[in-house]
């Protein structure tokens, strides 16, 4: 995947899923509980999902109209998904290989996460770790703990990941901040080996920086290991992201579906499909991706409310994924009714108050081909309404609807096609 064929996509699945779904109080258990290592080990002898099935995973993803997927190939608890030659800590199947068939048979792209934190392997500092379970234990002291021999441990496992698995289309490292970062990790020779062993795949930018933007793409001249597109997490930037220059640059918003990434089974605070599908929407408008998780249960299934929140947002994107595919931002400014996304001579206007029936478009009715309803292909006329007349500035898109809502409550869009 090059980096023009992920701006076309817009819309993939990240997948959080390791031991931490058997205490199933998030994927940062670990850390919010302060919990030690041998309260953890034993889930690893535990860790058997029996109903897991990556087709399926893949089949999900496919109806909901996501076009990539990334999944953790390990997290900060060091906890191996894959089958490594470095450690034990490990699980005895290799999940990661049949993910990344699973989703390549249903044609889509596939990626994998790694986190550049540790907390189990014997070198990993303690106390350089602001996040490590044992930060506030004095007795596990960093004595003896040789960092370069977990930057030799982390490399090795990187490079298995890129030259074991065939061809990848992301690498999603997670995470830099304060003195964690790009020179900590010998970012330079992570980068280099991507960019040798993976030439087409591309790479987050989290493996330099801190904070929303993550790194210094946003320079004029970004560093080497700056990598391809930037992640802001659980927000969506006011305006997009663009370099100092202002040109925009390539991004992508990562959010959960409820308040977790890993399984939490008490956490059934999901946001809506609607939700989602309007937060898509305003991620295209922006020139911007959105990489929705679903964090899968210790038996390997999706939570229930999950598939049907990916069914949901599957029936709105059949009808209209030419607004969200190959889209980006639109030259017109954003309407107070909704948003508008783009893509060549055509111009997608997505109606999301219901309130408005005649919908005022900052297009000149000369510049105007033709007008529908992208869900079903029907006209939209143009007509100035009687009490309208004082706006000349204005084209009237109008919406013949008899039950004084739009057509669509989640999102009514409109294809304008400019001459």
């Amino acid at each position: 995947m090059n980096i023009q064929q992920f701006q076309h996509d817009r819309f993939g699945l990240f997948l959080h899923w390791g031991l931490y779904a058997i205490p199933a109080r998030g994927e940062w258990v670990r850390n919010n509980e302060e919990m030690k290592e041998e309260d953890y080990i034993p889930y690893a002898s535990e860790f058997n999902p029996d109903l897991f099935d990556p087709k399926q995973w893949a089949k999900d993803a496919k109806e909901a109209g996501m076009k990539y997927a990334v999944m953790t190939a390990k997290h900060h608890d060091g906890y191996c998904l894959f089958n490594t030659k470095t450690t034990t800590w490990k699980s005895d199947r290799d999940y990661i290989k049949e993910f990344l068939e699973a989703f390549r048979n249903e044609g889509l792209k596939a990626g994998l996460y790694y986190s550049l934190l540790d907390w189990h392997h014997p070198d990993y500092p303690h106390y350089q770790d602001l996040h490590h379970p044992m930060r506030n234990h004095p007795e596990c002291s960093n004595e003896n703990r040789d960092f370069s021999r977990y930057l030799d441990y982390m490399h090795t496992q990187i490079k298995e990941l890129l030259t074991e698995y065939g061809k990848l289309d992301i690498m999603w490292f997670d995470f830099s901040y304060g003195n964690m970062r790009k020179d900590t990790w010998d970012a330079n020779k992570i980068v280099s080996m991507a960019r040798e062993y993976q030439p087409d795949m591309i790479i987050d930018n989290r493996l330099e920086g801190d904070g929303i933007y993550q790194g210094t793409i946003r320079e004029e001249h970004p560093s080497f290991t700056a990598g391809d597109f930037t992640s802001p997490e659980q927000m969506i930037p006011p305006t997009g992201i663009t370099n100092v220059k202002g040109d925009p640059i390539p991004w992508e918003a990562c959010l959960t579906m409820n308040e977790h990434w890993g399984y939490c089974s008490k956490d059934t605070n999901y946001k809506s499909a609607k939700l989602i599908i309007r937060t898509l929407v305003e991620c295209v408008s922006k020139s911007g991706n959105l990489i929705c998780n679903v964090g899968p249960d210790a038996r390997g299934c999706f939570p229930s409310q999950s598939r049907k929140i990916l069914h949901e947002i599957g029936e709105w994107m059949k009808y209209n994924q030419a607004s969200i595919y190959g889209c980006k931002k639109c030259d017109l400014e954003k309407p107070e009714w909704g948003r508008y996304t783009q893509k060549g001579n055509i111009i997608y206007a997505h109606v999301l108050d219901e309130s408005v029936f005649d919908i005022p478009v900052h297009i000149p009715k000369d510049k105007i081909l033709k007008v529908r309803r992208l869900s079903d292909g029907s006209e939209i006329k143009i007509q100035t309404p009687w009490n309208a007349e004082s706006y000349p500035e204005y084209t009237f898109l109008n919406i013949d609807t008899l039950a004084h809502q739009c057509p669509d409550p989640i999102d009514t869009v409109i294809e304008i096609t400019l001459k």
